[in-house]
Parts: structure tokens; sequence; C-alpha cells
């Protein structure tokens, strides 16, 4: 459990870095892609959040 929340955490703030990235560049190809980055680890968060929820309340923990 203890690695999945590692992960969590880095994926969260991978998202907010590549916010941050998208919000300063200048170029719009660079904005665009940052901006998609940061999308896509926000939905890997959620899917993580999902596992480590169901992961605690399975029976088998």
């Amino acid at each position: 459990m203890k690695d999945m929340q590692a992960h969590l955490e880095k994926l969260r703030n991978e998202a907010s870095e590549c916010d941050l990235i998208s919000k300063l560049a200048t170029n719009a190809t660079k904005k665009a892609l940052f901006a998609k980055l940061a999308e896509h680890h926000r939905a890997l968060v959620k899917e993580v959040e999902q596992a480590i929820s169901s992961s605690s309340t399975s029976p088998s923990n």
C-alpha cells in the first residue's frame, strides 16, 4: 500500500509540474503538450486513488 501511496504522490507532483510548465510556456505547442500531460497525470491519479480505495475495502485486506 505504501508503494501505491508513493506513486500517487509522484503522479500528483508531476501533474502540478506539467500544469505550471503549460502556464509558463510561450510556445503554443509546448503549452498544449504540457496541458495534455497534466490532464493525463490527473487521470492516472484518479485510477490509482480508485485502486487504493478498492484494495483498502476488499475483504482480503
